[in-house]
């Protein structure tokens, strides 16, 4: 999926924060200024969302999940959806503290979860007090919408997507901590440093970030698609010495973080 200027133009993807909120570290995406707000240089924006794409991809195609990371207003519908439809794991609401670096607790509220569905299956929920019943129908609610969107997540990822770092600074300490590698649309009043992989762009506009996603999402299912492929050809009897390019993939992006 070719990444067009014209439209990342049209998506606004090109306007960033007041020139007095810059941080200089984004100097080499800035165009120009115009009315006191800082323009993306898009020709950059278009060649790093393919340098990411292509990364994403290829941590895909090795079998790694990607997290997506994005709680304000403007990107969690978007992201639940984008993300939601490749099967990635997202966080849209608070970002709970440990997700990342303390992996093993929130592994257990996920079970959690899990648990209070087989009681209710099994019979076993009906046997508590109606007090009870209320207790664990609001701590289920609760986990659901805190952690239900990783419930399929049973280790760490392989990548992390983030929209807005400033915003979203606790979460990309613990994957640099944990050397995961941070993906994320940058905007210029950010600190591209933090970032393994910059994708320069208005982070505030809802049609910018679903402008980005749409493209970002495409390549992991292009990546998720070769590795369908090869799965496929291995049960039809292919050698396995063919599933090579996924193992040189995953390799790949251990050698570019």
């Amino acid at each position: 999926m070719a990444v067009e200027v014209k439209e990342l133009l049209e998506a606004g993807v090109h306007f960033g924060h007041l020139t007095r909120k810059w941080d200089p570290n984004m100097a080499p995406y800035v165009y120009m200024e115009r009315n006191g707000i800082h323009i993306i240089n898009l020709y950059k924006t278009a060649a790093k969302i393919e340098e990411a794409g292509n990364a994403l991809a290829k941590i895909a195609a090795s079998g790694r999940k990607i997290l997506f990371v994005a709680t304000k207003k403007q990107a969690k519908d978007i992201v639940a959806e984008k993300a939601g439809a490749i099967n990635m794991p997202y966080i849209t609401e608070r970002w709970p503290g440990g997700m990342l670096t303390n992996f093993v607790t929130i592994r257990k509220a996920v079970k959690k979860m899990a648990s209070i569905d087989r009681m209710k299956k099994d019979g076993t929920f009906n046997t508590l007090s109606k007090k009870e019943r209320l207790q664990v129908d609001r701590l289920r609610a609760k986990l659901e919408k805190n952690l239900g969107s990783i419930s399929d997540m049973t280790r760490l990822p392989g990548a992390l997507f983030v929209v807005d770092i400033k915003r979203e600074h606790i979460a990309i300490k613990e994957a640099q901590k944990l050397n995961i590698p941070i993906f994320a649309m940058v905007d210029t009043n950010s600190d591209p440093r933090q970032v393994d992989y910059v994708i320069p762009a208005n982070d505030d506009a809802s049609k910018s970030i679903d402008k980005i996603l749409a493209h970002v999402t495409s390549a992991i299912a292009e990546g998720l698609a070769e590795r369908k492929a090869e799965k496929d050809a291995s049960e039809n009897g292919v050698p396995k010495a063919k599933k090579a390019p996924a193992k040189k993939a995953a390799v790949a992006t251990e050698e570019e973080e």
